[in-house]
Formats: structure tokens, sequence, C-alpha cells
């Protein structure tokens, strides 16, 4: 009787152990492979899972979540012989545990060959220049290679990242010299570029001035031509209506015309610039019998138009 209790007491322990040993637990971003006697069978997904104790065990555990892999620093010969280190970084996920599980042996360590040996590949046949302007278009190219290549371990490479190019220090001094000079060209093409401009300014600026300057002495002559032609218009009419007073008889009217002419040279020697002292010996009584004539002759025509009005 001792011997049976024994016997399931023993048989009770042996149960809990079995079933301790086929419970199995499964975090969220992982999975785990099923191996039965060394072959796959399945892969347990995130929560709880039963296997077969004994039979069945747990053969690897992937992770699922999105991983980041450093790509070491390596030197790298451009398509112009320039020495240059590049680095990175690789994004991958999972996708199929199997497949990462088995197809390949050591993941992490084969993406990072097929990167770094990419990375050679694809720099390799472009210019320094390209390198340090093209990233986005090295990193597209080197997704595109590396993603179709590690598809068949059920992973998915999502992002390439090159994170540093960096050429030997003496091509960087020459880089420095080179764009130090393009600069100082740059500057003085802009500054001969200015002075050219200003100097069209300038030359455009007298044209226009001596443009202006000649439309002011057109309309300066023609206003003295006009001017010349009145007074030339107006002495013709006097010297007409002086005429037919000598043709009438009239003395005063030519005692008028001697005086005006008399006065005005008078005026004209007392204002010439090489005068500053004028002695005349005048004939008084002429010049005060001419002036008389004169107020006569204006007297006579300012009672002939009151007469007339």
């Amino acid at each position: 009787m001792e011997g049976f209790a024994t016997f399931v007491i023993g048989l009770a322990i042996f149960a809990i152990i079995l079933i301790f040993l086929g419970v199995k637990s499964v975090p969220q971003g992982m999975e785990y492979t099923v191996e039965r006697f060394g072959r796959y069978t399945e892969t347990m997904r995130p929560g709880l899972n039963l296997i077969i104790p004994i039979v069945d065990r747990i053969g690897r555990k992937m992770n699922m979540m999105e991983t980041v892999l450093d790509v070491p620093s390596q030197e790298i010969i451009t398509k112009d012989n320039a020495m240059v280190q590049v680095d990175g970084v690789v994004f991958y996920q999972v996708l199929d545990a199997a497949k990462a599980a088995y197809e390949v042996n050591q993941l992490e360590f084969a993406i990072l060959n097929l990167t770094m040996t990419n990375i050679r590949t694809v720099m390799g046949s472009m210019d320094l220049d390209e390198l340090l302007s093209k990233r986005d278009e090295i990193n597209a190219r080197l997704l595109t290679v590396v993603d179709e290549a590690t598809t068949p371990w059920g992973i998915k490479v999502t992002r390439i990242e090159i994170k540093d190019i960096a050429p030997p220090k003496d091509l960087v001094d020459s880089m420095a010299r080179q764009m130090k000079a393009e600069r100082d060209k740059r500057a003085a093409i802009l500054t001969a570029e200015g002075e050219r401009q200003a100097a069209i300014l300038a030359a455009e600026g007298q044209k226009q001035a001596a443009i202006l300057e000649a439309e002011g002495r057109k309309e300066s002559a023609f206003r003295d031509a006009e001017a010349r032609e009145r007074l030339a218009q107006a002495e013709a009419r006097a010297t007409l209506m002086l005429s037919e007073a000598i043709g009438k008889g009239n003395v005063q009217a030519v005692n008028y015309f001697v005086a005006q002419k008399y006065v005005d040279a008078v005026a004209k020697l007392a204002t010439a610039p090489n005068q500053r002292v004028l002695l005349m010996p005048l004939d008084t009584s002429g010049l005060i019998g001419t002036l008389g004539g004169i107020a006569e002759l204006v007297q006579e025509t300012m009672s002939k138009a009151g007469t007339r009005s």
C-alpha cells in the first residue's frame, strides 16, 4: 500500500515537471523556433505556447524588432584613386524567424560583411567629388543591393546610412586650397562685374547729361533766335513808321530816332567791361533840344489818340 502511494506521488511530481517543461512563454517582440528531434517544426509567437516535453525543444530565439548594426570603418579607393575612410549603420528587421535562423549562419556577421563589401563596390565606382556630394544616392544604391541579397534570409533591410567619409589630411588641405582659389576667383569676377556696371552707369549718366545740355542749348538758341526775330520785326515796324513820318515832313520823328540811337550808344559805352571812367564832351544844347523834340512827339501822339477816342 505504501509502495503504491509512493508511485502515485512520484507520478504526480513527474507530471508536474512535464507540464512545467511543456509550457513556454514568449515575450513581445520575440519569436522562438521549435525543433523536434533536431528538426524545425514550428515557430512560437509572443504569448503562452505548449510543446511536447522531451520530444520538442526551443531552437532559436529570434528578435523580431528593428535592429541597428554599426558598420566598422574601412578604407576605400575611389574611381579617381583617392583613399578615404568610410563607416556607417545598417537597420534591419527579421520578418521570418525560421529563415533567419536556418538559412544563414551568424546572421549579423553576414549582414555586416555583405554591407561592407557593397560599400566598397558602390563607392569605389564613384569619384571623390561624387562621394562627398551624392550621399543620398549612395545610401539608396546600397539599400537596394543589400536588401535584395538578404531577402532569402527572411529579413528586411530598412535603411543603410553612411555616417562619415574622411579623406586623407593632405587631400583635405588640397580641397581647402582649391575652394579658397575658387572663392577668390568668384570674388574677383564679382568685383570686375561691379566695376564694369559702375562704368556703364557713369557713362550712361554722362550721356544723359550731355543730351540734356544739348537740348538746353537748343532751346536757348531757339528762344534767342525768336527774341532776335521779334526785335528785328519791332525795329522794322519802327523804321517803317519813321519813314512814313519823314515822308509826311515830321522832323520830330527824325529827332526821336537820332536821340534814341545816341542814348543807346552812350549806354553801351557806360556798361563796357573795360571802362571805369567815362568823359564825354556832350553838346548839351543839342541833347536838350533832341529830348525836347521827343517830348513834343510824344505829346502830339497822345493828343491825336485823345482826339480819335
